[in-house]
């Protein structure tokens, strides 16, 4: 298996990949439903939550708008400080709703007490956050920011986006108070793209029902009619939820804190070597990921020749996202990545850098 160093999609292992070769079952079948009940209960446990879980066939980003058409009739406050937040807030208009923006510069993360002002302010259904925000390297504060929530306005609904740390990162629904947390399949769950998994809490279920125009696809109250006879109301990604089974026995055959720490021990490395070659990290101290780092680029690399030097060694970084280009660069350190595979990336980096 080639390591990739890019925040999606990462390194499939070899034996899930092949649980998608398995004969196809119909999707209305007891076998169907025992496999698909069996998965979403072993992925509740990534969300540590007794919630129920969706499984969709689509990105991550389809859940976005799972939770604007589903939990706000009208009014949505969008955290924003990078690409994917910004998406969700644009999700949140093209659905029609009154979305304002709370906005930190890319780099700096959403603060609980920005949340409280904007919160005091104007009432909200819903509040959409990223945790980690794929873009920039930063990890933002939502347990303090969904406390926040609730002290000021606890009617207010907290959406959170864990695309890029869900099964790196430890994430407590429950605990935290969290009505709807979503992710997709292809970042440190470690699957191909295509799934994706909404945990949605029962006071946000309640919500749905008050919500008109929620679209068909996505409507959560048809998902949960569905889900309480083990099925989809459409035809699901049969081949990747044998995969995410799979996945799942092989993510809690690690351990959860095991690999939690195996992403954090990963990410140290990474930012200690950033700094020790003269570059920078882009995200603020104290709230740096720890599934991608964000480099600024101060040596002035050229990224597409240092991606062509690792890649005759078949590694692979990202540069920079969107305005970031040439700016930043991002490694990745999430799904199947080991420390070992990290050595011999930054090593390869440093022969770069010395040329």
């Amino acid at each position: 298996m080639t390591p990739l160093f890019i925040p999606g999609p990462v390194d499939v292992d070899p034996q899930v990949a092949a649980a998608q070769t398995k004969d196809i079952l119909p999707h209305r079948s007891e076998q169907f439903e025992t496999l698909f009940r069996q998965t979403w209960e072993k992925a509740a446990q990534l969300f540590d939550t007794l919630q129920r879980v969706f499984i969709t066939a689509s990105s991550g980003t389809g859940l976005q708008e799972a939770a604007v058409r589903n939990l706000a009739n009208e009014t949505v406050l969008s955290c924003v400080n990078g690409a994917f937040g910004q998406r969700w807030y644009d999700v949140a208009l093209a659905n029609g709703k009154d979305a304002d923006k709370l906005e930190a510069e890319w780099g700096e993360p959403i603060l609980p007490e920005m949340v409280s002002a904007a919160l005091q302010k104007k009432p909200y259904e819903i509040v959409t956050v990223v945790h980690n925000e794929t873009s920039t390297g930063l990890e933002n504060p939502v347990q303090a920011i969904a406390a926040a929530v609730q002290e000021i306005s606890p009617e207010t609904l907290v959406c959170v986006d864990t695309v890029s740390s869900l099964g790196g990162v430890k994430i407590e629904m429950d605990a935290w108070g969290l009505d709807f947390v979503l992710a997709s399949s292809q970042k440190c769950i470690a699957l191909p793209p295509g799934l994706a998994l909404a945990a949605v809490s029962d006071r946000a279920m309640a919500k749905v029902k008050q919500v008109s125009n929620r679209g068909w696809y996505f409507d959560l109250a048809r998902l949960e009619r569905h889900v309480l006879k083990d099925s989809t109301p459409a035809t699901p990604a049969i081949s990747l939820i044998y995969a995410l089974d799979v996945q799942m026995d092989r993510i809690l055959e690690e351990g959860l804190e095991n690999r939690f720490a195996r992403h954090s021990s990963m990410a140290d490395s990474v930012q200690a070597w950033t700094l020790e070659q003269g570059l920078d990290l882009f995200a603020a101290d104290g709230y740096r990921s720890k599934t991608v780092t964000g480099v600024t680029n101060t040596l002035e690399l050229d990224i597409a020749e240092l991606n062509d030097f690792l890649m005759k060694k078949d590694m692979r970084i990202a540069n920079g996202y969107g305005a970031l280009k040439d700016k930043t660069f991002r490694i990745a350190h999430m799904g199947e990545t080991q420390m070992k595979d990290l050595e011999q990336l930054l090593k390869r980096i440093e022969k770069f850098i010395q040329k």
